[in-house]
């Protein structure tokens, strides 16, 4: 499942109307530069309106990720080529393009601080490099083709006035965002002090459909009993550096639910799975923390299941499977989340001590209508079996999905199909009643 984009709406506001404001703006010079037979101008000016108007049409479709991408990337060389070959410094009139480049690097930390990613860093690198330059040096190469003069004059105070606009509007925005996120970080903060957080439990089974254990996952219910989706608190949370703590009370919480279901037959066999983030994965003091309360509460460490992102994997790869070896010699079970979504490759897992990999909802979703997809996982599928991994199909939602997966061997599924995430309560009394689901017998 493709993850929300996380911009506010007042973000796609404010980047919908800058984009047409520079379309209109590349429209009006377009037309001037055409009356007086300036071409290769008026294909500049086309090029931006083209641009503008592809980022709103890909940021009204709910990609506002790519169009971000997709403008700066394009305005990048455009500004580029404005400032080379065009937009040349005289006496009377200084160069004036270079400073939409400030424009593009703000938009781009402010993209950044919202979805992190090396494209983006680097083209907000790019952009402060090529201003730079552009701003420290007034040479034109031989092959400049400079605006004459009257109206690079007046395009010199046009510009300036919209790239001085776009960049009052990108402060203002970019502070009411840090302020955004500052009330989302301390209303967690808040959540967690108030015991606001819960977790809810969704089914595991094997082939036959019997329970084999749950996933354990974070939910908030806010003091007036109003849900927030983790969608939108859970990226706020890893920003401001609090999934550590939050990471710790889910600790807290399934080694709890694991001591209690000890001394109850139907569920003491029951391993569950919590999801740990790199944040808190990588804290020093990681392994003691999990061992130390496995141990304080009686705990075999074959139950507990700790479920670890591909994306992780960005991460020092020797450090994490050092840690990864302690904690499978203290008897805890490895899980590598998400498999085929993030950074994972065959050497991650040749070093990667898991023990169990997790296909993501994704490859599941369309098995049955896409057969590229079928191959692809079936190849998965036999790539774990010859390397001894456990492989859970996560997102499983209906009968046909289910039985293409049992063909590939598959022997271990989570999804909608056998039981949506809820509270513990209602978790156990559904499930220790009645240790199969009915939905798999009819597979």
């Amino acid at each position: 499942m493709k993850p929300k984009e996380n911009y506010s709406n007042r973000f796609r506001l404010t980047y919908g109307l800058a984009a047409l404001a520079v379309g209109v703006t590349a429209s009006g010079w377009g037309i001037a530069f055409a009356i007086m037979g300036a071409w290769p101008l008026v294909a500049m000016d086309v090029a931006v309106v083209f641009v503008a108007f592809l980022s709103l049409v890909l940021a009204r479709r709910n990609q506002l990720s790519a169009a971000l991408l997709f403008s700066q990337s394009a305005f990048l060389v455009i500004i580029t080529t404005l400032c080379l070959i065009f937009d040349v410094p005289r006496e009377a009139a200084p160069r004036v393009s270079h400073l939409f480049l400030l424009v593009l690097a703000l938009l781009g930390y402010i993209n950044y601080r919202r979805e992190q990613s090396r494209p983006q860093l680097a083209i907000v690198a790019l952009c402060v490099i090529a201003f730079v330059v552009f701003a420290s040096s007034t040479a034109a190469p031989s092959f400049a083709q400079p605006i004459p003069e009257t109206f690079q004059i007046y395009g010199s105070w046009v510009n300036t006035i919209v790239a001085v606009g776009l960049l009052c509007i990108g402060v203002y925005v970019m502070q009411l965002e840090l302020a955004r996120d500052l009330d989302k970080a301390r209303a967690i903060k808040a959540a967690l002090r108030n015991r606001e957080f819960e977790l809810f439990y969704q089914p595991q089974v094997d082939e036959t459909g019997r329970l084999t254990g749950a996933e354990a996952l974070l939910r908030w219910r806010r003091g007036d009993g109003t849900h927030v989706p983790p969608a939108e608190f859970i990226p706020t949370a890893e920003q401001a550096g609090l999934m550590p703590a939050i990471g710790e009370w889910v600790l807290t919480q399934a080694c709890e639910t694991l001591a209690a279901w000890r001394h109850d037959p139907a569920t003491s066999g029951l391993k569950l799975a919590i999801n740990v983030s790199a944040d808190h994965f990588m804290k020093l003091d990681f392994v003691e923390t999990v061992l130390d309360c496995l141990r304080t509460l009686e705990i075999d460490p074959a139950l507990l299941k700790l479920e670890l992102t591909e994306s992780m994997m960005a991460n020092d790869i020797d450090a994490i499977s050092e840690k990864m070896r302690d904690l499978r010699t203290a008897g805890l079970f490895i899980s590598l989340d998400d498999f085929g979504t993030g950074y994972s490759s065959l050497s991650h897992l040749r070093r990667l001590p898991v023990q169990e990999i997790k296909i993501d909802r994704s490859f599941v979703q369309d098995i049955v209508e896409n057969r590229r997809n079928r191959v692809l996982l079936k190849s998965i599928f036999d790539m774990a079996h010859m390397l001894e991994f456990v492989v859970v199909a996560e997102g499983v939602e209906t009968l046909e999905q289910l039985r293409l997966l049992r063909s590939f061997d598959c022997t271990a599924f989570q999804g909608y199909y056998f039981g949506r995430p809820v509270p513990l309560g209602e978790f156990q009394t559904r499930w220790t009643n009645d240790p199969v689901a009915p939905a798999a017998l009819s597979a």
